[in-house]
């Protein structure tokens, strides 16, 4: 991956495709459904008083995971010291973000650790549950090395993990009694959370067991869908909320105002975006294929004027004003339509959105768009769209990489 490509990634690998709720947010969540976290609350300076008894755990409210490791997390053993520590971590930067809230708890006596999540299967195309006896590690690389150690089960997007399901997670990694059923209730609300949230992941790591034989959520992780966010009112409020933390990287005019776009309508997505200072309009798509595509263009020595990502069927409005936007930019005369093989998007309506667009601010399509590369669903009438207007389409013949240097060489 080049180097402006990781820098777009590391703008988005925290948000793609979803809403991440801050960990106080997601505790509270936790709560409503019945599910101990440690007392705790939150401050925004070291004058407020605290009302707990050390020790605690103070964090940074930032949303990212690795928190720890990047100077986020400090243990304080008494109030006194907290002070301190709450400045240090509201002056912090941790990668990038900077906390304006800070989750004071109190410390839990720990006998165990587990780890417990509900993401979605995007190969299934379910959601999956997941429990191992080994809580704050990382669970991709224990899966890889140890996946006997991992416990998992599918379950319909429709309805919770059926509670019989979940005791048969826990029942696999040798579990009986009591602790079984605290798991596995644990592990069934977990579950109807993530329904209930649309969320793309709704995690506990690590989950407690304490000396007194509690389940306590030591922290948790909660994204929700972007597309959902209409559903969502109380998430989507929090969304629009820049009060919440800061990062170092401030939005631009152009950025705010492709946002502005992208809320125009709750359907599929048009309008991430970041800002690059480059000659050619990208607007692609497909998960890691629009940082694949936006890598190529930079390998094939093109100069990306933005990287923007549609999907999820957006509007012909939404992806016609995104259009205009990018062609808005100075020195922009070429746009690249570059997106993987598609399912939940059609062709036609982003050629339709696409066309107008180009209409719309006096160019003529066949001139102004360098590549246009979407095979999927209606490709057959997107291509017809296209061809009235001379624009000379690519199906998924044509790879994302020679997408990419024909969309360079176009411009060139």
């Amino acid at each position: 991956m080049t180097g402006q490509g990781s820098a777009v990634k590391s703008d988005y690998n925290e948000k793609e495709d979803k809403m991440r709720l801050l960990e106080y947010e997601s505790k509270a969540i936790l709560k409503k459904y019945g599910i101990e976290v440690p007392s705790s609350t939150l401050v925004t300076s070291k004058k407020e008083k605290i009302g707990l008894e050390g020790p605690l755990m103070l964090k940074a409210q930032v949303p990212i995971g690795g928190r720890g490791k990047a100077g986020g997390v400090l243990e304080a053993e008494s109030r006194e010291d907290a002070k301190d520590k709450i400045a240090v971590l509201l002056a912090t930067k941790v990668r990038g973000y900077k906390a304006w809230r800070i989750l004071a708890e109190s410390k839990v006596n720990v006998r165990k650790e587990y780890f417990m999540a509900v993401t979605y299967d995007t190969v299934a195309k379910q959601p999956v549950a997941i429990l191992t006896l080994e809580g704050g590690i990382e669970v991709e690389e224990l899966a890889q090395k140890s996946p006997q150690k991992v416990s998992q089960a599918h379950f319909s997007v429709r309805t919770a993990l059926f509670p019989y399901r979940a005791r048969e997670i826990v029942s696999a990694q040798g579990i009986s009694g009591r602790l079984l059923l605290k798991l596995s209730t644990v592990l069934s609300k977990l579950s109807q959370i993530f329904v209930d949230y649309d969320a793309t992941i709704a995690e506990i790591n690590p989950l407690a067991l304490t000396s007194d034989n509690r389940l306590v959520a030591l922290d948790c992780h909660i994204d929700v869908d972007d597309d959902a966010l209409f559903r969502q009112p109380e998430i989507e409020a929090l969304e629009k909320d820049d009060s919440r933390y800061e990062h170092s990287r401030k939005k631009t005019d152009f950025e705010k105002r492709a946002a502005e776009i992208n809320n125009l309508d709750h359907r599929g997505v048009a309008g991430r975006m970041i800002e690059f200072d480059g000659n050619l309009g990208l607007i692609i798509g497909g998960g890691g294929a629009s940082l694949t595509a936006f890598d190529s263009v930079k390998d094939h020595h093109g100069r990306p004027a933005n990287y923007c990502e549609i999907g999820g069927n957006p509007s012909v409005l939404k992806v016609k004003e995104i259009t205009k936007l990018i062609l808005s930019k100075p020195g922009v005369e070429k746009i690249a339509v570059i997106m993987n093989v598609v399912s939940n998007t059609r062709v036609d309506i982003v050629a339709r959105g696409i066309v107008k667009g180009i209409l719309e601010v006096g160019k003529e399509p066949s001139k102004t768009i360098a590549v246009f590369r979407i095979p999927g669903a209606w490709e057959g009438e997107g291509f017809k769209i296209l061809s009235k207007y001379g624009v000379v389409f690519r199906d998924r013949k044509t790879s994302l990489d020679e997408a990419a240097r024909i969309a360079v060489e176009n411009v060139k």
